[in-house]
Order: C-alpha cells, then structure tokens, then sequence
C-alpha cells in the first residue's frame, strides 16, 4: 500500500511527534508497571481492552467494522508481530534491563527494516543506510556510558533483540498487507488479536494462573492505566495511520526520539544526570532525524513533479 498523498504535512507531523513524546514515556511506565505486575498478562488485559475501548467509540461514531477475512487476518498478523511478540518480550526484558539498555536495543528497528527491505530486493540508498547508522551511533552514545557496564541481563538482552525484529517484521509488513483501510479499524482489530495472543501465552507461561491482585501497586496500576490510555489508545493508532501515511523510513525515526524522551523523563521525574555524552548523544540523534526526514521529503516532492515534468515535454 503506497502512502496517501492527501495525508497533509501537518497531520504527519502531529502523529509522528505523538508517537515521539508518547512511546518515549513509556519506557518508564513499563518499568513501573512490571515492578508488581505480570508482563505477559497484564500487557494482554492492556491491548485487548485498548481494543475493545476503540471498537466500541467507533461503533458509536458509526464507523462500520466490517472487515474481509483477509484484512481480519492482516490485522491479525500485524498485531502478533507488534504487540503480542514485540511489545510483550520488551515487557518481559524490562524486568531485568534498565530501560536506557532497552531504548538502545529497540533503537536498531530501522536497521531491521532496512535489512528486510534488502531482503526483498527493494532499492535502499547508502544515504538511508547511513542516516540509519548515524541515528544509532546516537543512541550509543546516550545510552551505553550509563548502561552497558557489564551488569546487563545477558538473556533480557537476547529478548530485546527478539523483539525488535518482530517489530521492524511487522512495520515492514503493514503496508504489504490487506488490512482495513480505514485505520483506526485496523487498529482496533490489531490489538484485539494483540491481546488475545498475548493472554495465550500468559496462560502458558503460568501468569494468569500465579496472578495476585493484592500485590499490585498503586504506581503499577497507574502506569497501566497510562499505558491503556496514551501507549495503546493515542500512541498506537497514531502509528498505524502513519504506517498507512507516511513512509516506513520516516515513520522509523521514532526508535531514535524515542531515547531523547526517556532520557529526559528520567531526569525530571527520576532525577537522572543529563552528561556531556547525554547531550551529544541527543544532537546526533536529532541531526539523524533531520537528515533522513529531509531525503524523505525531498524523494516524496520528486515524486510529485516528476508528472508535471514529463507532461511539460
């Protein structure tokens, strides 16, 4: 599915900076929240009501959820590799990995996506490629100083990685896929199947079984209710669109904002020092975004004229 060009600049840009601000908050909240809650379990309840919650305001919007078999099973797909994979093993490692580690680990997304794309013979350029890395050695210098001192979880790690090639898999699939066209449906549909899949495995993995409401914290619950709220609701279905929208190299930059604000959150809330290597680390990153957004659009304005040019001759 090509992008939409009547998806306006200013609608892009006010989804992709709620993806931003968003998903970087919630590096955080997950942190709070697996504190006394089950990874697996609670992320199931999270998506899986986050569905129900869109499903229903859509309803009474009007908006009809009839969907093909074939686009049910896109959304399908698109949600296991999203949300029951990817996001539930990044709950599952933020047990045992401070989530600056995870930041840098889920930062390597677009890389993954670049490395799919190759896969299927698509045409990247060595400027992409190299916005790419710059992006991550951004990361790098954020985030290792403060986090890779040797006491990272070696399996929490391994997890990580697990999951952003889930993640960078169901980015590159979505736009390839039949799935409904209006969005938010989509998104709907994506986490109901998300959460399904997501309790399945909790069910397996003894979660639901062993679950203890007494112990769950006040803070862990407020962090779910974030996460229900701003992660699933606002953040994930302003992805989706973008996904529909807006290119997949573009939309990528996220992994790389993403740190910036988590960072920034830390220091605020936590009052974690922002370093020298903090702040270099965070203008690399920020140069990285420009740059890959710049060769985005200037590739989307080619595009455009390149009909009214050849209509000229």
């Amino acid at each position: 599915m090509a992008p939409s060009r009547r998806a306006s600049t200013l609608n892009v840009w006010l989804a992709l900076g709620t993806v931003y601000l968003v998903w970087g908050s919630t590096y955080l909240a997950i942190a709070i929240a697996v504190q006394t809650l089950p990874p697996l379990f609670y992320s199931g309840v999270r998506f899986f009501s986050a569905g129900l919650i869109l499903a229903a305001w859509l309803a009474f919007r009007g908006v009809d959820l009839r969907v093909s078999r074939r686009e049910l099973l896109g959304a399908a797909v698109v949600g296991t590799l999203l949300l029951a994979v990817a996001n539930g093993l990044v709950n599952v490692a933020e047990r045992t990995v401070p989530s600056g580690v995870a930041a840098l680990i889920v930062a390597s997304i677009p890389l993954w996506i670049v490395v799919y794309r190759k896969v299927a013979g698509e045409h990247v350029g060595r400027d992409l490629l190299g916005g790419v890395f710059l992006g991550l050695v951004g990361v790098a210098i954020l985030v290792v100083p403060g986090g890779l001192n040797g006491s990272i979880d070696p399996f929490g790690a391994i997890v990580l990685f697990i999951a952003t090639l889930s993640w960078a898999l169901g980015t590159f699939l979505s736009p390839r896929l039949r799935t409904p066209r209006n969005a938010f449906v989509s998104t709907a549909y994506q986490m109901l199947a998300g959460g399904v899949v997501l309790m399945v495995f909790a069910t397996a993995k003894g979660e639901i079984a062993n679950v203890d409401p007494a112990s769950f914290s006040l803070r862990s619950l407020l962090a779910f209710a974030y996460l229900v709220g701003f992660g699933s609701l606002v953040a994930f279905s302003a992805y989706t669109w973008l996904l529909q929208n807006a290119s997949v190299s573009l939309v990528s930059t996220y992994a790389f904002v993403n740190p910036v604000v988590a960072v920034v959150l830390g220091a605020l809330i936590l009052s974690e020092p922002i370093t020298p290597n903090v702040l270099i680390g965070a203008a690399v990153i920020v140069v990285a975004v420009a740059f890959i957004v710049f060769r985005q659009n200037a590739a989307r304005r080619a595009e455009r004229l390149a009909p009214i040019a050849e209509a000229a001759d």
